[in-house]
């Protein structure tokens, strides 16, 4: 690693203990994230259903691991850090997921995302996705590590068992601890407590609003996919407004990107 990505990297390590949460955009393609950067974002990460669907494939399905090494290698250019979302890493062996993590990181990508979440809507072995991370870890030291697990994303939130995950997940190397779906006060709170790890919370419009997660504590939010819909959204009412027909549609949701992309 070079001097710059070295850089690129402590400082994106330094923006998870600021004075308030970073707030981290997602991108889908290079120019989607240069125009994020040039807007005065400290830092960039990726959207894995934007990177899936710009390419006509299903999020989550593992299948994009050559678009996302792609797309890694080009945002590398960017002035800012950017982490890379890399699904379950493509593989269910530590070996695998390891080498992606050492290719990435030699682009000068400052940090990953590794979810326990998988395509069939179940958790992976707790202890399966620790040996992943320690894996990780040991391939790219410098890379922080995000181990998002999906507890509160899939299905009825369970918060001892995103508890038992977050230590497991610490204990193994991982920098930081993401409970996309996640909302409530006291969940945030117990997940805080229990691993002193930085939390990263999904911003969900509505239910987890800036200054609330800022006061409890968190130390990164992210958009997620939401930047991605909202430019479909942008995209269709564009073209309608042309033709003077229809109202603007709304925004897409997961699911909607999901069944577009499948062609049902």
């Amino acid at each position: 690693m070079d001097f710059g990505s070295a850089e690129k990297a402590s400082r994106f390590r330094r923006l998870h203990h600021g004075d308030r949460p970073l707030v981290l955009p997602n991108a889908w393609d290079f120019a989607s994230g240069a125009a994020l950067a040039e807007a005065g974002f400290p830092a960039i990460g990726t959207t894995s259903l934007g990177v899936a669907a710009a390419a006509g494939k299903a999020d989550a399905t593992g299948g994009t691991r050559t678009e996302t090494a792609a797309l890694a290698r080009t945002l590398a250019r960017l002035p800012v850090p950017v982490t890379v979302d890399i699904e379950g890493g493509f593989s269910d062996r530590p070996g695998d997921v390891a080498a992606l993590a050492a290719e990435l990181a030699s682009f000068g990508i400052a940090g990953l995302n590794l979810e326990d979440g998988r395509a069939d809507g179940t958790l992976a072995p707790a202890g399966d996705r620790a040996e992943v991370i320690a894996a990780v870890k040991e391939a790219a030291p410098q890379v922080f590590l995000n181990a998002r697990t999906d507890t509160f994303w899939l299905g009825t939130p369970e918060l001892e068992e995103t508890l038992r995950r977050a230590r497991a997940y610490a204990e193994a190397g991982a920098d930081g601890i993401f409970v996309p779906g996640i909302a409530g006060d006291a969940d945030i709170r117990a997940v805080l407590d229990a691993t002193g790890l930085p939390l990263n919370v999904l911003y969900l419009p509505g239910r987890t609003g800036y200054p609330r997660l800022a006061r409890l504590g968190v130390h990164r939010v992210s958009t997620g996919s939401l930047p991605f819909r909202e430019a479909l959204r942008a995209t269709v009412a564009a073209a309608l407004e042309v033709t003077g027909a229809g109202d603007a549609p709304p925004v897409p949701s997961y699911g909607d990107v999901q069944r577009l992309v499948s062609g049902r």
